[in-house]
């Protein structure tokens, strides 16, 4: 049978209140006392009950984190950071995928609610309304690009409209006059940013310019499907602006499996700047969200809200994005600059 906290204390000659206070590392025992209780634990292969221990200090040491997928370079991305800061504050992550609707975000927040210490949220399908229905009172929370207003909770937004409305002003600056747009999906807050972003970036810059907006859905396959569109049109535009880097990949697949080339036939460019961005012939010309450092700073806001036990501790930040150009857009020398969102009209 495995040790119990009651075979320690009778083996240390200690109380039981003693071994829990030794081996959870409270300052009322002095070192030799909690030395011979871990000890004695370490010989007996003693384990402590992580839910006994949860009961003693109402803390799970557990973030929960929801996401609107577990895959893809994005994503991976995302929980490095989350992870690294996390591990720097002896906590571990309870990850969900929210890859359905609302009903399924609910379900998800409704099923960690207990077992973690506080939230990290990004979802498309949740808003205000289904936050507050369905979050725990009291629960820290941070949102990270999830559309929260009136929710009590710390939100982190990625400067999405300034980062497209960039992208148009630098291709429409190469000398495009036609510039296509492929959208996200439609529910998704990052998603509906990026296209406002182009299109206002489109009436201001370029007027005489008609929108072409194709749907996509952020994934490799739906970029693909936009190109052959885009191959079968009878004047096809200059330029094409996906609205992250899976789909500009998928569509310069597409592109050169016809023999059209990037950027000497058509300009391409995407926004996240995954690692692979970098790596695909040509290399992409994209919008650079600091994808890891979103996550790290949201973890680092959630601990502080838990520690401080205030939920709104922290004002909402946007992360400023930067415009990195490489080969894909053509005439232009590779380098990175800084976005400042411009005031929309």
């Amino acid at each position: 049978m495995a040790a119990t906290i009651r075979d320690v204390a009778r083996a240390a000659n200690v109380s039981v209140a003693t071994v829990s206070r030794a081996l959870n590392e409270h300052a009322n025992v002095s070192p030799q006392t909690r030395a011979r209780v871990q000890t004695v634990a370490r010989e007996l292969g003693f384990v402590p009950s992580g839910a006994a221990r949860s009961l003693i200090t109402r803390r799970t040491q557990t973030i929960g984190v929801l996401l609107p997928d577990l895959h893809g370079e994005f994503f991976s991305e995302l929980i490095r950071g989350i992870d690294t800061a996390a591990r720097s504050h002896g906590l571990h992550l309870l990850l969900s995928g929210s890859h359905g609707d609302r009903a399924e975000a609910a379900a998800a927040i409704k099923a960690m609610s207990g077992r973690v210490d506080g939230l990290l949220i990004m979802s498309p399908h949740l808003d205000a309304r289904a936050l507050a229905d369905n979050l725990p009172r009291g629960l820290p929370v941070v949102l990270m690009n999830t559309r929260g207003d009136g929710v009590q909770a710390t939100s982190l937004t990625v400067d999405n409209y300034g980062g497209a409305y960039a992208m148009v002003r630098h291709l429409a600056g190469l000398g495009h006059k036609s510039i296509a747009f492929i959208a996200g999906p439609e529910p998704n807050f990052e998603a509906q940013e990026r296209l406002r972003g182009y299109r206002e970036a489109l009436a201001q810059l370029l007027p005489a310019s008609e929108p072409l907006v194709l749907s996509g859905d952020f994934t490799e396959e739906s970029g693909w499907r936009v190109g052959n569109r885009i191959l079968a049109m009878e004047r096809r535009p200059g330029a094409i602006f996906a609205a992250n880097d899976a789909m500009a990949i998928g569509c310069l697949f597409c592109l050169s499996e016809a023999g059209v080339r990037v950027p000497h036939d058509i300009a391409l460019v995407g926004f996240d700047d995954i690692p692979l961005a970098r790596f695909v012939n040509p290399p992409l010309t994209t919008v650079r969200v600091r994808i890891a450092e979103l996550g790290s700073i949201a973890l680092e806001r959630l601990a502080l809200s838990i520690e401080t036990k205030n939920l709104a501790s922290v004002k909402p930040q946007t992360l400023r994005s930067e415009l990195v150009v490489r080969s894909s857009c053509g005439g232009a020398q590779e380098g990175t600059a800084a976005v400042a969102s411009p005031k929309p009209r």
